[in-house]
């Protein structure tokens, strides 16, 4: 399986390393714009072929499978020649910065018939998975509230980089770099998150966003820093379930944690990220009126690199979330920027 790379950046690195752990699986080209960027990262994972453009590696041709791991605004422009010439894709999340261009994408995928799919990386949580195998088991019963986080710190503690000077950082609190603040950030995983786990579509939103001054105009350099820091979103689902989804930057004391708490009429879950699987523990229906939690034990899953590299070899076994997965949740979050532009108000998907 010979794979191409989009993008040489940081998430880059994560996918490359990945696939050269896998047997039969090589990274034999990578394509960016910035030459010192990609010949240093082609150096590092023993890369054999570079090239400035899509285009470009797609006239080469010799490769079977693409991480795309551009920023969020160019997963549109470079993933859609790729599904035209036939080859499979996996893109990270969010798949495309508007619904209307991840529609496009999703039947693009379905119309090449090529394999698909978005790095939703926490869906490679044990815990993740074996709340969503309880849910689904009817565990907890029909699930009636529920309270879901994403909560970083990284604009009060730097713990991975200072990003007043960084453009790693510096380009997603900007509206004019792509960035859909923390909404778009994190919010697209937490929505994932929660709502696989409770296996509901969301029904309406309402939203609301803050922003804080960072700097002197809140500019910083060619940064204007104009892209939501914190998002809180109540959400119906589609059973008439209610709940809050909220995402931060700005959450001390927390560096990269995802949480879940949802409660059913037989009893109750929560799933958190802390951990290497994760940890999950329950109230179930025997223990409803001590109340007594337990903690349930899990085991390490596949992650999305090795399903997509099974789907293309016809292999049993899950599969990662696909295009249209990445579709519905940009529709949520549409939903919930366009309510936050109104200040709050309810929009029905």
């Amino acid at each position: 399986m010979k794979i191409l790379m989009v993008g040489a950046g940081g998430q880059g690195k994560g996918h490359s390393a990945r696939y050269q752990q896998m047997p039969g699986v090589e990274v034999v080209a990578a394509v960016d714009v910035q030459a010192e960027l990609l010949a240093a990262f082609a150096k590092e994972y023993k890369i054999p072929n570079t090239f400035s453009s899509v285009e470009e590696a797609i006239a080469w041709g010799q490769f079977d499978a693409v991480s795309n791991v551009t920023p969020d605004r160019f997963h549109y422009p470079t993933t859609l020649p790729l599904l035209a010439a036939g080859k499979h894709v996996l893109c990270e999340k969010p798949l495309a910065t508007n619904a209307a261009d991840a529609v496009k994408m999703a039947e693009a995928a379905a119309k090449a018939g090529v394999v698909n799919a978005v790095n939703f990386s926490y869906r490679s949580g044990g815990a993740m998975q074996k709340a969503a195998e309880l849910v689904r088991s009817g565990l907890i019963g029909e699930v009636r509230f529920f309270e879901a986080s994403y909560l970083q710190s990284w604009l009060h503690q730097p713990a991975w980089g200072e990003w007043t000077t960084t453009p790693q950082w510096l380009w997603r609190l900007s509206s004019a770099h792509g960035s859909k603040g923390a909404l778009g950030d994190v919010g697209v995983h937490i929505v994932d998150f929660a709502t696989y786990v409770m296996d509901l579509p969301v029904a309406d939103v309402s939203c609301r966003f803050a922003l804080h001054n960072k700097a002197p105009g809140n500019k910083i350099g060619e940064y204007v820093l104009d892209a939501n820091d914190s998002a809180t979103m109540q959400v119906s689902l589609a059973n008439g379930a209610l709940g809050t989804i909220s995402q931060t930057r700005v959450a001390s004391g927390h560096l990269n944690d995802l949480r879940l708490k949802a409660y059913g009429t037989k009893g109750a879950l929560e799933v958190s990220t802390s951990g290497e699987l994760g940890t999950l523990t329950a109230c179930l229906e025997a223990d409803l009126e001590k109340p007594k939690w337990q903690s349930i034990e899990v085991a390490p899953v596949t992650d999305n690199q090795a399903r997509f590299i099974a789907a293309i070899r016809g292999e049993d076994g899950p599969r990662a979330p696909d295009f249209a997965r990445g579709a519905e949740i940009q529709k949520v979050l549409d939903a919930a920027e366009e309510s936050a532009a109104q200040r709050g108000i309810t929009i029905n998907l």
